[in-house]
């Protein structure tokens, strides 16, 4: 286990990830009924800008710098708020300025969008990085956070007694066979709550495994999103990612449609931005 999500804090990858998170969670709180939420690779729960590890690769810059850099006017609506997520979060934990210091990991963003009676449970197997996520919440009894295998975590905790829920599974993609346990992971959570809602990041480097695991979802109601550096991108870095939401509130797709190609198109000459819906019929909304 060698990855430190530090290094890419605030990267094009989490400009997908984490504004489709926003969005999700604004949508799934609307209904006045209970949500439960679960992150099964929540890394450190934030992270400093300004600190060596971002500086080093300079991702965030290229990423949410970018992003921050553009005027609010003709901003689609999903983005601004995104943007206004991670703005509050640098406002509460970061230094005085109108520089980004921190930026909000997945774990913060759920926090920020939790209602009195929602359930949040963030896991991170890695013990460093568990250690720092501890340290995050510390003392907030709205958030339990577990030194845990995520994975593990879907089994244990679907279905919930809310019985609606979001679980977000974002794993570093270092083991081999990642995406084929993952697979098996996404199936089994579907077998106990089958109309909860999944979102599931993943790399775009080793193109059959995608589409592999793409086709193991062929029966559920998804949409696919991609984001694409194009061939710019120096060699061995991350070009491109995706994120596969199962089961998608309504208005999620409407508002990606307008937010992804704003997006991909202020990454820079060739970034391009895909969305794909599956074919399958949606389940009952909870």
């Amino acid at each position: 286990m060698n990855y430190r999500h530090g290094y890419h804090a605030g990267n094009f990858a989490d400009l997908l990830k984490h504004s489709a998170l926003c969005e999700l969670l604004r949508l799934l709180t609307a209904k006045d009924k209970k949500l439960f939420v679960l992150d099964t690779h929540a890394g450190a729960g934030g992270y400093d800008l300004a600190g060596a590890k971002a500086r080093r690769t300079g991702e965030a810059e290229a990423g949410i710098g970018r992003l921050m850099a553009e005027s609010r006017t003709g901003m689609p609506a999903a983005v601004a708020r995104y943007l206004a997520a991670v703005q509050a979060y640098d406002r509460k934990f970061g230094p005085p300025g109108g520089v980004l210091h921190r930026y909000p990991g997945s774990p913060r963003l759920v926090r920020a969008a939790l209602r009195p009676g929602d359930r949040f449970i963030a896991c991170e197997k890695h013990p460093e990085e568990a250690l720092l996520l501890k340290r995050e919440f510390a003392g907030d009894q709205a958030v339990e956070v577990r030194q845990a295998d995520g994975y593990h975590a879907i089994k244990s905790t679907l279905p919930p007694v809310e019985r609606r829920a979001l679980v977000l599974i974002d794993p570093p993609f270092e083991a081999t066979d990642e995406f084929e346990v993952l697979a098996r992971a996404v199936r089994h959570g579907l077998r106990r709550f089958a109309t909860g809602c999944y979102a599931i990041w993943y790399p775009v480097k080793d193109e059959p495994a995608v589409e592999a695991f793409i086709q193991s979802l062929a029966e559920t109601h998804y949409l696919r999103m991609e984001l694409d550096l194009g061939p710019r991108t120096p060699e061995g870095k991350l070009a491109a990612c995706g994120l596969v939401v199962i089961n998608p509130p309504w208005k999620f797709e409407e508002a990606m449609r307008e937010a992804l190609p704003w997006i991909a198109a202020r990454l820079g000459d060739g970034a391009r931005s895909s969305l794909v819906a599956s074919p399958a019929s949606p389940p009952p909304q909870a």
